[in-house]
């Protein structure tokens, strides 16, 4: 007899219909290294789907960092770092992080999304408001969820909307503006500068989720904050390993105060074993590398200048991009995985966006580029989208 949860999950059947039709285009297997061009069944792919912007995940700096640090103090700290799982490298990234982005001090976590679940939920309080851009990443929603706050959100990069909302609160409140640095996405940057203005106004303070900004815009790839000179005026900067720093974690950054306060009252961080020894290695690395060889984020900009203009010469749809991520918006989900499956059979790695990680209108083609691709990778890409796209009659 089969239970309730059997029944359940035994409806969702998506995924088999469109392994059925051919179309399905997740959990794509790699066989080797990630960069500009992968082995995926045994051939040659071009690959376009990465967060790795610079490209570093193959650098000789970060690997034999991790090495190296997995030799002295094995694979892992089998603990957590309030008990047993804090070690001295842990403290070393810290201070190294901390510096890095213009904050007091940092506090680091397994993953990028525990990040904000372990940030968001203990700043934000009963009757506090988390005010969020409609287009903010699942972890930043998922852990306002978390939180006994109420959550507002606001028109994507509208300030208009953003002062209604403010406008909500009751002025003696808590209320934490969290919004993504570069919007994952979209691939617009967030208008922090007039994001400032709006909460000095109200007494809001300002959290930046800067997953996709790190490594990419600010000095030495500092990020948003760092971009428009407004780290003073952003109380919380949040990052991830998992992009431009070429490992995986996250960590949260602030006033000692803040980051005292999260030490000793967040649970994912309290109840998560902590970052791997050669993972924390990995980002000292890489820090090392952005701060020293400017050159990745210069090819990095060189290549999405590149592509931005040869997409608008194409008249391919990308909206408001001005980054490395650059949306091709197919506007509808069946011929997103279409064309996904095109490309792919074209030995072209493209992430296809259908509902409901977007609106059903909204469904796109995440582009994204690495430092490490050439133009010629890039001119056979765009190439590739605009004739299938024009084939299944997306692009005239």
């Amino acid at each position: 007899m089969m239970t309730i949860l059997q029944s359940r999950a035994s409806k969702y059947t998506e995924p088999q219909e469109a392994k059925k039709a051919g179309l399905y285009p997740y959990f794509r297997v790699i066989e080797s290294e990630q960069d500009a061009v992968v082995c995926i069944k045994g051939k040659e792919v071009l690959m376009f789907g990465s967060n790795s912007y610079l490209g570093l995940t193959n650098h000789p700096r970060i690997k034999e960092a991790a090495i190296v640090a997995i030799k002295k103090y094995g694979s892992g700290c089998a603990g957590s770092r309030f008990l047993n799982g804090t070690l001295d490298i842990h403290i070393e990234l810290e201070e190294r992080l901390a510096s890095f982005v213009g904050k007091e001090k940092a506090i680091v976590f397994s993953t990028g999304f525990q990040s904000n679940l372990g940030a968001i939920p203990h700043v934000v309080g009963r009757n506090d408001y988390a005010i969020l851009d409609e287009e903010d990443h699942a972890s930043i929603i998922d852990a306002t969820r978390l939180s006994f706050g109420k959550v507002l959100k606001y028109k994507h990069n509208n300030m208009v909307s953003l002062e209604k909302m403010l406008k909500k609160c009751e002025p003696k409140a808590l209320k934490l503006i969290v919004i993504d640095g570069i919007f994952s996405m979209s691939g617009d940057i967030a208008k922090l500068d007039e994001i400032v203005q709006i909460a000095q106004k109200y007494d809001a303070s300002i959290m930046v989720d800067d997953a996709h900004g790190l490594g990419v815009i600010g000095k030495n790839g500092a990020g948003t904050a760092s971009h428009f000179g407004l780290t003073d005026k952003v109380e919380i900067i949040m990052g991830t390993f998992s992009k431009s720093l070429a490992s995986v974690g996250g960590f949260i950054a602030g006033s000692s105060e803040l980051i005292n306060l999260l030490e000793h009252s967040s649970r994912p961080l309290i109840f998560s074993a902590s970052l791997p020894p050669g993972s924390a290695a990995s980002v000292i690395a890489a820090i090392d590398i952005m701060e020293t060889e400017p050159e990745h984020n210069q090819k990095l900009w060189d290549n999405t200048n590149y592509a931005l203009k040869l997409f608008n010469e194409y008249n391919i749809e990308i909206g408001n991009s001005e980054t490395p991520i650059i949306p091709v918006y197919i506007r509808n989900n069946e011929k997103t995985f279409l064309i996904s499956k095109l490309l792919m059979d074209s030995g072209i790695f493209v992430n296809p966006i259908i509902s409901p990680a977007v609106p059903p209108e909204g469904s796109l083609l995440r582009f994204s580029l690495m430092a490490t691709h050439t133009h010629e990778h890039i001119d056979r890409a765009i190439e590739a989208i605009y004739k299938n796209g024009k084939k299944i009659g997306v692009f005239k």
